[in-house]
């Protein structure tokens, strides 16, 4: 390429970024994406049970019911407010508790004598997220104190086979390192596509794309420009929200190398750039082409791998899936950050990113030139 169509190349780039510049919606856009949609995708939906209301009816008034709510605490659980029987209904109808414990009358006496008491546990079920766990914690937490008040100490049921287990990559379990790499992965290919896409179909409306068609730059420099510089702002915005707001405010450990992370998202951009001009080539306006972006990146999302594993999906779903390029990206981004692979494990997904790329490079070229017509 000769250093003509390369200045050509770098200065219609340049003049994308001041439009960039010049549209605050898309740049508030990016910066929402990979700082605060990172950080509530982290922390809104804990994995375990964290603060769940919990109200308490103690009509025993015994030791082992005052056990059982003392046990009760956070971060599991607010600290229980004990109510009468008469409000428990009344309280759960108003949404002010999760779950509501009704200990019985002689409670205690009948454990001494033997006996199997039932302790009554309503669960506000509306509330899925807290409600599904809950009632095992709750139901753990009593059987504890039960058996340490008739034992007078807390002794463990001895098992034939001991399970040592070992979380590998996560060992806190913590939902909030996968839901943070998972939304820096979908907002490198939501944004890929809508920059560039909004980038080509802002130049049709405001009339400028007549313009470049009278001066001496071709459709191939036009498109490598809107590329080069769209990807630029994506790969430079998640980078800093991998370092500042993953690393440093949320406190998530990074495995693997940045680099070779960055290497796959520059190649991950180059296929959804390219993919993002193909759309807008086919919308005729900004509406349009919002509409066609939910057809596209929500089968793109829900089928990559991002938010569930793609072994359990339909094989047919699974080889279809490999034509996308943020399928292998997913697996890329996860092998790196997660289990710190190298470029000896990740090498098919950087390869299969080249090709995916390239071939819709090509179609957006030639539909771009049709386009331009």
């Amino acid at each position: 390429m000769s250093p003509m169509r390369i200045a050509n190349i770098l200065n219609l780039g340049i003049k994308e970024l001041r439009g960039l510049a010049r549209d605050p919606i898309l740049l508030v856009l990016v910066a929402y994406s990979f700082t605060l949609s990172i950080y509530t995708a982290a922390t809104a939906m804990p994995e375990t049970l964290n603060r769940a209301a919990i109200a308490i009816v103690d009509e025993d008034h015994s030791p082992v019911s005052s056990r059982i709510v003392t046990a009760l605490y956070p971060p599991f659980f607010v600290p229980p407010k004990l109510i009468t029987q008469a409000e428990m209904d009344a309280r759960m109808d108003a949404g002010l508790d999760t779950f509501a414990l009704d200990i019985p009358p002689n409670f205690q006496r009948d454990l001494l004598a033997g006996k199997s008491p039932t302790i009554q546990l309503n669960v506000d079920a509306t509330r899925s997220a807290q409600a599904f766990t809950g009632g095992g914690y709750v139901q753990a937490i009593v059987s504890a104190e039960v058996t340490e008040f008739l034992n007078r100490y807390r002794g463990t049921t001895k098992v034939p086979v001991d399970l040592a287990l070992r979380a590998r990559f996560n060992p806190e379990l913590n939902k909030g390192w996968f839901g943070a790499i998972s939304n820096i992965i979908s907002s490198i290919t939501m944004l890929a596509i809508v920059l560039t896409g909004a980038a080509l179909i802002r130049e049709r409306e405001h009339g400028t794309i007549e313009h470049l068609l009278v001066m001496p730059v071709t459709p191939l420099e036009i498109m490598i420009s809107k590329i080069w510089s769209m990807g630029l702002v994506v790969l430079i915005a998640s980078s800093v929200a991998l370092v500042v707001v993953v690393q440093g405010l949320l406190n998530i450990p990074i495995a693997g190398s940045l680099l070779l992370f960055m290497l796959g998202t520059a190649l991950m951009l180059f296929a959804t750039t390219s993919l993002g001009i193909f759309l807008a080539t086919i919308a005729g306006s900004m509406p349009q082409f919002g509409l066609l972006l939910m057809l596209v990146l929500l089968p793109l999302q829900v089928l990559s791998g991002t938010m569930t594993p793609r072994e359990s999906m339909p094989d047919v779903i699974q080889y279809l899936m490999l034509a996308a390029p943020n399928t292998h990206f997913v697996m890329l981004a996860q092998a790196v950050l997660f289990r710190g692979a190298g470029l000896g494990v990740v090498w098919p997904q950087l390869l299969a990113l080249i090709l995916i790329g390239t071939v819709l490079f090509a179609l957006a070229l030639r539909r771009f030139r049709q386009f331009l017509r």
